[in-house]
């Protein structure tokens, strides 16, 4: 849902809340801003803020990926331009921000394409700096000695096997590695124009298509590292700590993550630790106003006493309390920017500027048809009779979506199942492939039992025997139901799986998603499924399952 305040002060939507009065300013952030944003909102509420006019209003805050916040805007500006909606609707976002400057330069390239000369979008020297935290490299500080005397971490990644070739005194972990995906992801996008950069040898706004057409070779071969990509940062930082250094040994993430990683898993007795690069992005989460049709003077008068409110000393503290550097000079880092969190407190580093637009378009598209690591996925499709009516119609038309969105380097394996385990329907990102899978899930009909255990084991089992060293390799399950027939149970499953997790070197990652109610299946099962095998469960019904499993396949 996008964040918005209409453009008619007399439409403005009123609060539901007793507590809150006047009309609501939702600010449309990237995920790093979150937490700060609702902690700033918290207190800019409890003051009652007006406009010079007397209007009160209150400040509400939705994250998403940085993507995602310049998608959404797009889309609702793409409707207004042809005339589908008015810049009376109630969908168009007041206040919005991304995660860096370089979601922000597409931004205001894709919208000025839209209205040539309009200028709807401010420039980024326009826009207030709220915070930032520089992309780091974050490992364990055991691994951490190899990669700090590396004069190119990304060519170091991509040329070595094992940590202990880096540092003898280093345990001979395998070199992995992870980012967020860059079409989703500021981070990811960062991360990957970054990778262009240092092997083109320059800066990111020297880069022209014709270099990344040259290089694409060399930032394939640090693609072929990673483990797994992820549509949120914050989360992928979470799975290393949770997953271990098999999983990943090394991840590109904001600053904020590794302080975040010391301060919430004090019991692992690990240490993370942040090396940085020579050159990086800062990651500046600026306050973006639209000077734009859908604003109107009194919304932009409210938008922009929220960002002086944002950008008070006392309101900063709130950021460096999070891990986020503050947006303006004076205020006091705390003592979380210290090495006992990782961190450097005044690291030396030089600071990237985005590239063109035309040239971020260029790596996007390399990446996703060149660079990207390719993945294999056992999709295991819960058809039992318990998905009868609505489930199998929403099942049927989320799996559309997904083989839609395959992918060239993308390939799945079709695994249905009840009382009987069918054998995989081998669905590739091609024309005839996703055609043969369309007409795979238009014959799914709902009958019979849930050996959910068995087709689990069944669907490691063909990727053991159709494994593809050079890709991620992983399992996705959608079931409504507890097992039942199985001829094996849970903890059999387990020790089955385990001997093909991370630690045992084979690397086949499971999803599960629980569909429907609850109480309808075993989530603990499903749990331990995924969590045995460094994925993750979430629980779908038909109004989100779309949306979740799109959002899974960003993972791979």
């Amino acid at each position: 849902m996008i964040l918005w305040l209409s453009s008619c002060v007399g439409q403005q939507k009123q609060s539901n809340n007793s507590n809150l009065k006047g009309f609501e300013v939702k600010f449309l952030i990237g995920s790093d801003l979150a937490q700060f944003c609702q902690q700033a909102a918290a207190k800019l509420n409890q003051t009652q803020p007006k406009t010079n006019d007397g209007q009160k209003f209150y400040l509400t805050c939705e994250a998403k990926g940085s993507g995602d916040v310049v998608e959404n805007v797009l889309t609702l500006a793409k409707q207004l331009q042809t005339g589908d909606i008015t810049a009376e609707n109630s969908g168009f976002p007041t206040l919005l921000s991304v995660d860096g400057e370089i979601y922000q330069s597409q931004l205001v390239y894709q919208m000025n394409k839209l209205f040539p000369g309009q200028d709807y979008i401010p420039k980024i020297t326009d826009s207030p700096l709220i915070a930032y935290s520089p992309m780091v490299f974050m490992t364990t500080a055991e691994l951490a000695r190899g990669l700090e005397t590396s004069n190119n971490l990304y060519t170091t990644l991509a040329n070595t096997e094992n940590h202990q070739q880096l540092d003898s005194n280093a345990p001979p972990i395998p070199v992995s590695y992870v980012h967020t995906a860059p079409t989703r992801s500021n981070s990811g996008l960062q991360t990957l124009v970054a990778q262009f950069a240092s092997v083109a040898n320059k800066q990111p706004e020297q880069l022209t298509i014709t270099d990344v057409e040259q290089h694409q070779q060399q930032v394939k071969q640090i693609q072929s590292k990673i483990t797994r990509y992820g549509k949120s940062t914050g989360n992928l930082a979470r799975s290393m700590v949770e997953n271990g250094v098999f999983w990943a040994s090394v991840g590109s993430v904001y600053e904020s993550l590794v302080i975040s990683a010391n301060t919430q898993s004090p019991d692992t007795g690990t240490k993370y630790k942040a090396i940085y690069p020579q050159a990086t992005f800062s990651s500046n989460m600026r306050a973006m106003l639209p000077d734009a049709p859908w604003n109107s003077s009194t919304e932009k008068e409210a938008a922009t006493k929220i960002i002086e409110f944002m950008r008070q000393p006392e309101i900063q503290q709130i950021a460096t309390d999070l891990g986020l550097r503050p947006g303006v000079p004076g205020v006091a880092l705390g003592n979380k920017f210290t090495s006992q969190y990782g961190v450097v407190p005044q690291p030396n580093y030089e600071s990237y500027r985005p590239p063109e637009p035309e040239v971020v378009e260029a790596m996007l598209n390399s990446w996703q048809t060149y660079a990207k690591k390719s993945s294999l996925v056992a999709v295991v499709i819960d058809t039992s009779g318990s998905m009868r009516g609505t489930k199998l119609t929403a099942m049927k038309n989320t799996l559309l979506n997904y083989i839609q969105n395959l992918g060239t380097k993308e390939k799945i394996a079709l695994i249905s199942f009840n009382s009987q385990i069918n054998p995989p329907v081998i669905i590739e990102g091609t024309k005839e492939g996703k055609n043969r899978g369309i007409q795979f899930i238009s014959n799914l009909q709902a009958d019979g039992g849930t050996r959910l255990y068995d087709s689990s084991l069944y669907a490691r089992n063909w990727l053991l025997k159709n494994l593809r060293p050079d890709a991620i390799n992983a399992v996705s399950i959608l079931t409504d139901g507890q097992d039942s027939g199985s001829q094996i149970n849970l903890e059999q499953l387990s020790q089955q799986l385990k001997a093909s997790n991370f630690e045992s070197g084979e690397n086949i990652a499971f999803f599960t998603v629980g569909y429907g109610n609850e109480e309808q299946f075993n989530r603990e099962a499903l749990q331990k499924i995924a969590e045995l095998n460094a994925g993750y469960y979430r629980q779908g019904d038909p109004r989100t399952i779309s949306n979740l499993m799109a959002d899974l396949q960003v993972e791979f």
